[in-house]
């Protein structure tokens, strides 16, 4: 498999309501590893925390507060978890995708994804992406409030379920382009609260168990696994959840890598990759005075934090790939294709002063 060497893609969301303008961007950018996008301009249900719902057992709306929850009281759920057990254990486990498509992502949660597929042929890898299970787990409450991760019964259907959404696109990834290294990326934005107040009874073990179960079913169906969290945490907790690769905001949080290097050091040994945010989505200032020529120089100072803990540049050069910080979808479109076409002439950039082909 070709490697992912200074290569480029994007976190996901673009603010589009056409689909075909958002994916002539993306395949103008990123032809290496196009990915399809979230466009919630375009309707509502293209949010994160509601674009994976369809197929979900207890999942229901209320139009009242117009709001998704999750209802695990009534007689309808349990109907619904004994089938959706039994579909889990029969693509996973004994690999018979005749239920899969029960767990697809179509509109109008997603206007983009089919015509992507469409657009795939001849691509060496395809992103994907799915809301990570402690994002979703603790935006998607009950009717109570209680966030879903709370409940031991319906974590494990959120699990579940991400990894059934990340399984089909694996295979239609692979469809409609045969050959395909399918890259899924579980966006995890709530992970860098971990360990604050807010969660203080959030077990780590928890967090780190649902995203390795994940993460295993991705490698078993042919793909990797990515986590994307744009704020500062507890890389550690990734890198012992065993995914591929790990997303983070390397324009700004780049230094607090530092404080797990030993652990990173191993994790890229083993073949493990840090996808690099140098582009800031999340500073508009920033990203209309930024260009090519100061991100490469910031690059550059951050991969030398890491080789200051030594960690050879080499192995991080080799090991690491590029990113926006986070979504454009909260960027007018002028700053977002700013965004996508500066994260490609930096990765083209980069790959010319490392002499990475």
């Amino acid at each position: 498999m070709e490697n992912l060497s200074l290569k480029a893609t994007a976190v996901g969301s673009l603010p589009y309501k056409n689909p075909s303008e958002a994916l002539d961007l993306i395949f103008e950018c990123f032809r290496e590893i196009p990915f399809w996008p979230q466009l919630a301009a375009a309707d509502r249900r293209e949010d994160m925390i509601i674009q994976y719902n369809q197929g979900v057992p207890g999942i229901k709306f209320n139009d009242k507060e117009e709001k998704y929850y999750c209802d695990t009281q009534s007689d309808e759920f349990f109907s619904e978890l004994e089938e959706f057990f039994l579909d889990y254990e029969s693509v996973v486990n004994e690999k018979d995708k005749s239920n899969l498509s029960k767990y697809a992502i179509t509109e109008p949660y997603s206007c983009s994804i089919a015509p992507f597929f469409e657009r795939l042929k001849g691509c060496k890898f395809a992103k994907g992406h799915v809301t990570g299970p402690f994002t979703w787990g603790t935006s998607l409450c009950d009717s109570e409030c209680k966030c879903s991760f709370y409940d031991e019964t319906y974590r494990e259907v959120l699990v579940k379920a991400i990894t059934l959404k990340a399984v089909w696109q694996i295979e239609e990834f692979k469809k409609h382009s045969p050959g395909v290294k399918p890259v899924i990326f579980l966006d995890e934005p709530v992970l860098s609260q971990y360990g604050t107040s807010a969660f203080v009874t959030v077990q780590r073990e928890d967090i780190e168990n649902a995203i390795s179960e994940i993460a295993q079913v991705i490698r078993a169906f042919g793909g990797l696994c990515a986590v994307h969290c744009c704020g500062k945490a507890d890389w550690s907790l990734l890198i012992d959840s065993n995914v591929d690769i790990i997303n983070f905001d390397g324009y700004a949080y780049s230094k607090s890598l530092c404080l797990y290097s030993n652990e990173l050091k191993s994790f890229l040994k083993k073949g493990g990759y840090l996808a690099w945010g140098m582009v800031p989505t999340l500073d508009k200032t920033a990203l209309e005075n930024a260009d090519a020529e100061s991100l490469t120089k910031l690059f550059e100072k951050s991969v030398s934090y890491l080789t200051e803990k030594g960690i050879e540049q080499n192995l991080i050069i080799k090991q690491s790939f590029l990113t926006p910080s986070c979504g454009a979808g909260g960027l007018n479109i002028e700053l977002a294709q700013k965004a996508m076409r500066l994260t490609s002439e930096l990765s083209k950039r980069l790959s010319e002063i490392y002499e990475v082909i």
